[in-house]
């Protein structure tokens, strides 16, 4: 499972890139999922930074991702001890004898290794940044020694690989999807549609082993007299509004009433354009993906975003079925 750790982001003030974003709830559910960590890099940072400051910021990427390791197994641990300590129903147990619960935990988090097998670098780099892009992947290799490390692959990227180059990794998570802009009124589905996909994967000739990343989400994207003014991630409260939401088309609604959604406030005539990919759409993209690009047991297959709301939507059936497909 990708976990966005942090975000690296150029700072005009301090004139250098810094980290920001840092995920801060490390504690993991009872799948205990293998995690790969995901830095998402701006392109700003590689177009600004010199050969020094990239120097730096990959050790501290290193730093980094080993202390959330670190907070992450400190979580483990906490929860493993806990367990421990207070077994079942304990409070019934006549010969319950409370033990040292740090103790417990000092134990159990010897027993865990920040031992990362693969770190994602997240990063929309461009023609004109690809040349220091691609060496601050050469140096984040070198603090991660005994990982794979891994470069997303936007479309384009893809398409035009003899422009945009080919990432210096052990292989890359080709994202299919967020084909056009949400904030262009125009847009039909900016998270993507098989056809517009199908412009971009044209050719079977990339050098370098892909896995790869399909759209398993939704949002409602929100218009004022024709201007972006926001998305919302959690509509369901708009949707199951049928008296103040009228349908005008498969996609799009218009408010009948002033509604505060979480923390957004809608106006009564605001133009709501609700995004999703159809099941028979998803199916399809896959179909294209599968045709030009090789599929083997070492592939991974990541649907996004791995949301209990998003599951519920597309129901656990149907994704299973979307991973045989491959």
């Amino acid at each position: 499972m990708y976990v966005r750790f942090f975000d690296v982001d150029w700072n005009p003030y301090a004139k250098e890139p810094l980290p920001v974003a840092t995920v801060r709830n490390t504690s993991l559910n009872e799948s205990n999922p293998e995690i790969t960590p995901s830095i998402f890099i701006t392109n700003e940072v590689v177009l600004q930074a010199n050969k020094k400051q990239l120097d730096s910021l990959a050790v501290r990427i290193a730093k980094r991702v080993e202390q959330i390791g670190v907070n992450i197994n400190e979580a483990k641990a906490d929860k493993i001890a806990n367990a421990i300590v207070y077994p079942k129903d304990y409070y019934k147990q006549e010969n319950y004898k409370r033990i040292n619960y740090d103790s417990v935990k000092s134990i159990e988090l010897a027993k865990l290794k920040v031992d990362f097998k693969e770190v994602l670098i997240d990063c929309d780099w461009s023609e004109k940044s690809k040349d220091n892009y691609f060496y601050l992947l050469k140096q984040i290799k070198k603090g991660f020694p005994n990982a794979q490390i891994s470069s997303t692959i936007r479309l384009w990227q893809y398409k035009y690989a003899s422009k945009a180059g080919i990432p210096p990794v052990d292989k890359g998570l080709l994202m299919c999807y967020n084909l056009e802009k949400p904030d262009d009124f125009s847009t039909k589905n900016s998270i993507g549609t098989s056809e517009e996909l199908a412009q971009y994967i044209t050719h079977d000739q990339y050098k370098l082993k892909l896995d790869i990343a399909l759209p398993l989400y939704s949002w409602a994207v929100v218009f004022r007299g024709n201007q972006f003014k926001g998305i919302l991630s959690d509509y369901d409260q708009l949707r199951n509004d049928s008296i103040k939401l009228k349908k005008v088309s498969n996609t799009k609604y218009v408010l009948q009433d002033d509604i505060l959604v979480g923390q957004t406030y809608l106006r009564n005539g605001d133009e709501i354009r609700i995004e999703k990919i159809s099941e028979e759409e998803l199916e399809k993209m896959i179909s294209i993906v599968k045709s030009k690009i090789k599929i083997d047991n070492q592939t991974k297959v990541t649907f996004f975003s791995f949301d209990k709301k998003y599951i519920n939507d597309y129901g656990t059936q149907n994704i299973s079925n979307y991973y045989e497909s491959f």
